[in-house]
């Protein structure tokens, strides 16, 4: 079995459900002759024709209103914006329309699309292509909001994605597109939305993180591990609805938790997680819920970028911050 990157997970994913369901289509700027910017849909029009992947006009409100339009008559559309910060002119048809069909018509029709995203910065981009901004939709009742962050769950998820009846923003952390590889099947077999998946047990303090960030925490465990400091590290993977109980137990077996994101700070997604801590498990803490995130700033152009995003180092600090507490 061969092995692959995340990136070509995601397009493998999509090839999968093609073959075997000719209600999916795939859409947006540049997906079909080229391949998308990324390439994540290279070679799907080659085997599936121009009528199931459509080059679209540089226009994302326009994607985005055919994605509902096609998704409302029963297709299963995966439209594509090049880069996150390409979403805000999608928004008004995800917001205002995708995510309320199901309770506009009470059920008569629902919105079957998945809008794929590569995501976060650090990859020296410019600012409109590094954004980091899936709290713009983790409070929109009715979205489920899913970032994958290995070829495995980008595969298994991905078809998750595309098979749930209700709309989906699927988020790609880029800069972990093609940082690794490991053996996927090619098997069509979906992973179960709305889970955390625990990376590594721990016993003394609970990081819980998504996106890029899974990599930063996975090295500051294995870092404070050469210390005697046991640290369990959760991937949330699908924000919203989300999988709290997994972190629930994980905090009322270690009594400490670190959040991280790359996000900014204020009112970041991690924010909801730890007022959730707050309110369900104040009497598991032992000490305060620490965040390690992005700057309230736009994140800064490649010579800082890596100082915006949090490492390991700011990681550790925050666990050995909460243990520091007796």
């Amino acid at each position: 079995m061969a092995q692959i990157t995340l990136i070509e997970a995601v397009t493998q994913a999509m090839a999968w459900e093609m073959a075997h369901d000719d209600s999916v289509v795939v859409l947006g700027e540049d997906v079909g002759v080229n391949g998308g910017v990324f390439r994540a849909t290279q070679g799907l029009q080659e085997k599936f024709g121009p009528l199931r992947v459509l080059d679209t006009p540089l226009d994302e409100t326009t994607i985005a209103g055919a994605t509902v339009g096609l998704a409302v008559q029963g297709m299963k559309p995966i439209a594509e914006a090049q880069f996150e910060g390409f979403i805000y002119p999608m928004m008004e048809h995800i917001n205002c329309h995708a995510a309320r069909m199901r309770n506009r018509t009470r059920g008569r029709l629902s919105v079957p699309a998945v809008f794929r995203a590569p995501w976060g910065g650090g990859i020296r981009a410019p600012e409109h292509h590094s954004e980091a901004n899936e709290h713009l939709f983790t409070n929109v009742p009715g979205l489920r909001v899913v970032l994958p962050t290995s070829p495995a769950r980008a595969y298994g998820l991905l078809l998750a994605a595309i098979r749930d009846p209700d709309p989906v923003i699927f988020l790609e952390p880029k800069r972990i597109y093609r940082q690794y590889k490991e053996e996927v099947p090619d098997d069509g077999e979906a992973l179960p939305l709305d889970v955390c998946f625990v990376l590594r047990d721990g016993t003394d303090v609970t990081l819980v993180t998504w996106g890029a960030q899974v990599k930063e925490c996975l090295e500051a465990a294995d870092e404070m591990a050469e210390e005697g400091i046991s640290a369990e590290v959760i991937d949330v993977a699908t924000l919203t609805p989300l999988d709290f109980d997994t972190i629930a137990e994980s905090v009322g077996k270690t009594g400490r938790c670190v959040i991280v994101h790359e996000a900014p700070r204020t009112a970041g997604f991690g924010a909801e997680i730890a007022a959730r801590l707050a309110e369900e498990c104040l009497f598991d803490l032992l000490a305060p819920v620490q965040r390690v995130t992005g700057y309230d700033t736009h994140i800064p152009l490649f010579q800082m970028e890596m100082k915006y995003l949090p490492s390991v180092e700011r990681i550790v600090a925050a666990a050995k911050k909460t243990l520091a507490v007796s």
